[in-house]
């Protein structure tokens, strides 16, 4: 859950009058989520933000299912993907259901042409490869990797990339994107017990304010689909704002893991939820310290949510023959848990250097064309002994 966040010039008051140097006043606009009841933004604008002089053209992006139903586990190989030009163009879903999609993206090049706005989901980025500088309307925020970048659904963005290879790992949520409720107090601040805190978040300090007239692209993707609309005024024009839905960054490598005497489940990762998935951070930690403990995690049916597991970096203990950049599927339904001799590896290990991101959804999740693309087929069968 962020926190209230002011940054640039605003009145007093609001909803009253704020006026520019030559008098005129200020487009005042309230940035709000579920009606007036979540997380809003007032922001204060050189110009109207509502000023569309055209819409070129509207064509889907909605994921090609290759899988409807399935329980089938699968690892895809992630860095097969191959790196395009074009950042939208450069995200390919592959998985996906009604509340979100997993999607990975390997952009070469700065997205110079266009602005980009998500009206429907929420976007959790996870950088895997890169540096840059996330800009937005509401602010800038650069990132390296490791970081998560959660832009809320309405932010209109770019991404300036450093070099041309990037890799990322991006869920586009249907649901608000909050930190997990377990580790709020009732004012919403972040507990003693939390894995993280309100210092490790990272707000925008830079506001981008640009005063231009002319021909702004802003390519809008609502349900499936791309509107290419035209306004007649830079997206990037607001003096000021404050409130709580605002985009910001939080590093994997911040996340303090929570450990015991015997091995802990999985939300002691949690990072991230929303009322229909969670995401977790598993990050290098001392293994349990029980004398007779067993560091590997013990098998456990998936009974009511798909798991999916993004392999980031490091020495994945539980699993043989997997790289950065892999994911695993593991279906509800059916139990999964390590990979033949990795149980008896573990036993006197003492710590695990591996980083990994994990995304459980209660809906199960499709295949898509894209993932077939870079899919192990066989990868349910490296169980058998």
């Amino acid at each position: 859950m962020p926190f209230y966040h002011k940054l640039g010039k605003i009145p007093p008051k609001r909803h009253t009058q704020f006026r520019k140097p030559d008098g005129s006043l200020y487009a005042e606009q309230l940035f709000g989520t579920i009606g007036f009841d979540g997380m809003s933004t007032n922001s204060y604008h050189e110009h109207r933000p509502t000023q569309v002089k055209e819409i070129r053209k509207q064509y889907s992006v909605a994921p090609k299912i290759a899988k409807e139903n399935h329980i089938q586990s699968y690892r895809l190989r992630g860095f097969q993907v191959k790196p395009e030009n074009d950042y939208l163009e450069s995200r390919k879903t592959v998985l996906t259901n009604s509340d979100c999609s997993i999607i990975l993206a390997a952009p070469k090049q700065l997205q110079t042409e266009y602005f980009y706005k998500n009206s429907d989901a929420d976007e959790l980025i996870f950088v895997h490869k890169g540096t840059g500088k996330l800009r937005t309307h509401l602010g800038n925020l650069d990132f390296k990797y490791g970081d998560y970048l959660l832009v809320p659904r309405g932010i209109i963005y770019k991404i300036d990339f450093d070099t041309e290879d990037n890799r990322l790992f991006i869920v586009e949520s249907r649901r608000p994107i909050y930190t997990p409720k377990r580790y709020r107090n009732w004012f919403g601040q972040l507990l003693e017990h939390a894995p993280f805190c309100e210092r490790d978040l990272r707000q925008p300090q830079e506001l981008e304010t640009h005063n231009e007239i002319g021909d702004f692209v802003i390519k809008v993707k609502k349900q499936d689909d791309i509107f290419e609309m035209v306004y007649a005024t830079h997206p990037f024009d607001v003096v000021g704002y404050d409130g709580y839905n605002y985009p910001y960054a939080f590093s994997i490598h911040d996340f303090e893991p929570i450990t015991g005497r015997i091995h802990q489940p999985p939300p002691v990762h949690q990072t991230f939820e929303t009322d229909a998935f969670v995401v977790c951070s598993f990050v290098p930690r001392l293994y349990d310290y029980h004398p007779d403990s067993i560091p590997a995690p013990y098998n456990h049916s998936n009974i009511d949510s798909d798991e999916v597991l993004y392999y980031v970096d490091g020495d994945f203990m539980s699993r043989n023959d997997i790289d950065a950049g892999h994911i695993s599927l593991h279906p509800a339904g059916i139990p999964h848990g390590p990979h033949p001799g990795a149980t008896e590896r573990s036993i006197g290990k003492v710590k695990t250097d591996e980083l990994a991101v994990m995304v459980d959804t209660f809906k199960p999740l499709k295949v898509t064309e894209e993932a077939m693309k870079i899919a192990d087929e066989d990868y349910f069968k490296s169980w058998l002994e």
